[in-house]
């Protein structure tokens, strides 16, 4: 039996053998559990090979899954270590963040993707913040300049893909790169890119969002005339099904962009989408969805504790920004999904796990990868949503 099914009988997640955290205060909890996240991430440092960064669990083997620098994936092991640090002070964390974060400055130069704010913003980006040494301000300002040469006027967005039959397909994680953009242009004072920015977002409200404020996965655009051709979800049970994760994309990227601008629209779109996720039917009880909303077989099917991790953190943001009565219903159900993804249903124990944190997150389904096994950016999104919900906890921690 699998390391991290050591609990589970059958695939889907089962609650029968649950770490005791419900009636735990929460402070004390989440101290607790950002204390394991960093021992387990120096066990993971320990292990790890010096040229690579961690990605997931084989799903056959459950043997490790590294990556290179250019898979998408690969700025949120080091974006965790650098909240870590910032936490605990921790010199060993620190030395480990500055070390797997130069694996990536060579894709400040990488043009053909669109996850620049995943890989460079989560790495260098806190170095930065945290340092205040310009040669990591320098790649993130490059790196900026790589996203914003994937953007098309015409459409008014940033192309996401360049592999597959598509044409100029956008999808709803490129929300998650604005930020970026907005922080590089507050450094720099390059309007371009919050020409860009704006447009994309502009473009993503027009064609991405259904009347319920589900999103669809892909737009797929003309690029010589702007035309939408298809609306798809590729990482979904079906084109009109709410994948779980795009959901959590939307909220944390319209949350986000909100923030750096100030438009009331942005906001009015990240508190229409946390409304459809936090009263679907189909939500379960402790906050951590399926892996889709309308997935065939609920509730015998996988949950996705990355979905609930990026969910969770995106309310603990958007609740700074609404009136008292919205507020308190994110951080409630904030809490709930900390609670579950710090029990043992979703987290793993010591040295378990191939040392990464939680356990049953889902990468794409219908294509067979990276199902039920964790997530690297799962990871990440737990440890910033326990460090805002410790913000509140504890102000000027």
């Amino acid at each position: 039996m699998n390391r991290f099914l050591a609990c589970f009988i059958i695939v889907p997640v089962l609650f029968a053998c649950t770490r005791k955290t419900g009636d735990q205060p929460l402070e004390q909890l989440i101290r607790e559990n950002l204390e394991f996240c960093s021992q387990q991430y120096m066990l993971m440092a320990e292990s790890l090979p010096a040229d690579v960064l961690p990605r997931s669990i084989d799903m056959k083997t459950s043997e490790l899954v590294t990556s290179g620098s250019g898979w998408w994936t690969s700025g949120f092991y080091p974006g965790s270590l650098w909240y870590l640090f910032e936490y605990s002070g921790d010199s060993s964390l620190l030395e480990e963040a500055v070390r797997r974060t130069e694996l990536i400055r060579k894709e400040q130069y990488n043009t053909g993707t669109h996850d620049l704010g995943f890989m460079l913003n989560n790495s260098f980006g806190h170095a930065y913040r945290l340092t205040g040494d310009t040669t990591f301000r320098d790649v993130l300002i490059t790196g900026a300049q790589s996203l914003a040469s994937r953007y098309n006027d015409t459409v008014a967005s940033i192309r996401s893909w360049d592999h597959g039959d598509w044409k100029f397909p956008v999808i709803i994680d490129n929300m998650m790169n604005l930020e970026y953009l907005y922080r590089v242009a507050g450094e720099t004072g390059d309007s371009g890119l919050i020409y860009i920015a704006e447009n994309h977002t502009a473009t993503t409200i027009r064609n991405h969002f259904r009347e319920d404020f589900s999103s669809y996965h892909v737009v797929d655009y003309d690029p010589s005339t702007g035309e939408v051709f298809a609306k798809k979800t590729h990482q979904g049970t079906a084109d009109q099904s709410a994948w779980a994760r795009g959901q959590a994309w939307a909220l944390y990227g319209f949350t986000s962009v909100y923030r750096e601008t100030g438009n009331e629209q942005y906001l009015d779109v990240a508190k229409n989408i946390a409304s459809f996720i936090m009263n679907h039917p189909n939500l379960p009880d402790d906050g951590i969805p399926y892996w889709d909303f309308d997935a065939p077989g609920i509730p015998d099917t996988y949950r996705d504790a990355s979905a609930g991790a990026i969910i969770c953190s995106a309310l603990l943001e958007l609740q700074e920004y609404v009136d008292e009565e919205l507020s308190g219903q994110y951080i409630a159900m904030a809490e709930k999904q900390i609670r579950a993804l710090s029990s043992d249903a979703y987290r793993a124990t010591p040295g378990e796990n191939d040392n990464f944190i939680l356990k049953h997150g889902v990468g794409h389904l219908p294509g067979n990868s990276e199902v039920d096994v964790p997530l690297t950016y799962g990871d990440y999104y737990y440890i910033e949503a326990m460090l805002r919900m410790l913000e509140l906890l504890d102000p000027g921690m």
